[in-house]
């Protein structure tokens, strides 16, 4: 995705000023102690560097973080969202009182840290796919409140987002075919609640397959479908409808998966398997 396709993914600014006001509110609370030490006219640089080879993503909290405290804090990027990062790269230069850049840095960093996470995974994944035709996708497995964050994140990693929540997509699952009756039903029911969302629908069987197929669902989940069976359900379906894979999704796994022929590959690590980006933060007075 390129950078100004991913400015038009960002989240509202006043979403990002909220995920940062709230993490504020846990970690200075009524005010940050040691930062008192500082004399409030005291201004200061700093200089931020990636310890490892990473995707940036984030730019726009650790931003918020600083201004939240200092308006008038200079913040000069030398990588954009999206960018890979080598270990060692010096990526942003800061200007700005001091008390405000000591405050705000554990908050900035910890949103950066995270979503260049999301991102570095994402691409890896991105990554074993390349010259397939399947996209890779994330889930609704995010951090509580972090959604939307997230999910920017894993397009800075060249990923695609599923659906956002329970609103915008209708996925007719195991236990809702169950309680409607069958598929046909399940689907026949979804068209009338909602018929102008998209509708994916799980299965577990060719034969459900078949059934989604006759019954006019948008996109069939294949769940824990092994190799053979996924090339099966391609050749059945001869491009009717989109095929996604989930379930036993790896790193590992998942460029046979892509090599089957299917359209899409889900998985919940992009976004809950993440271990924090290591960066340092250094300031010079």
């Amino acid at each position: 995705m390129t950078n100004a396709h991913l400015a038009d993914a960002l989240p509202p600014a006043s979403e990002i000023l909220a995920d940062i006001e709230r993490a504020f509110g846990e970690d200075i609370g009524p005010g940050d102690a040691t930062a008192d030490l500082l004399d409030p006219e005291a201004r200061a640089t700093a200089v931020l560097t990636c310890r490892e080879d990473a995707v940036l993503s984030g730019t726009a909290w650790f931003d918020a973080a600083f201004r939240k405290l200092d308006p008038a804090v200079q913040i000069e990027w030398l990588a954009k969202d999206g960018d890979r990062i080598a270990a060692g790269a010096a990526i942003c230069r800061l200007a700005g009182k001091a008390r405000a850049l000591v405050t705000a840095e554990r908050t900035a960093l910890n949103f950066l840290q995270l979503l260049s996470a999301t991102a570095t995974v994402t691409s890896h994944y991105a990554d074993a796919i390349a010259g397939t035709k399947a996209r890779v996708l994330d889930t609704r497995k995010t951090i509580p409140g972090l959604r939307r964050a997230q999910k920017y994140a894993v397009l800075c990693g060249g990923g695609t987002n599923h659906r956002i929540g329970l609103f915008d997509t209708m996925m007719l699952k195991e236990n809702h075919i169950i309680a409607a009756g069958g598929i046909p039903a399940a689907v026949r029911a979804a068209r009338a609640t909602h018929p102008s969302l998209p509708l994916i629908v799980e299965v577990e069987t060719l034969d459900e397959l078949a059934q989604v197929i006759e019954a006019g669902g948008d996109r069939a989940l294949l769940d824990n479908f092994t190799p053979e069976m996924l090339k099966e359900a391609v050749a059945l379906t001869a491009g009717r409808i989109p095929l996604e894979v989930s379930g036993n999704v790896e790193i590992d796994t998942i460029r046979a998966i892509a090599e089957t022929g299917v359209d899409f590959i889900s998985s919940g690590a992009l976004t809950k398997h993440v271990r924090a980006i290591d960066l340092s933060l250094r300031l010079d007075l």
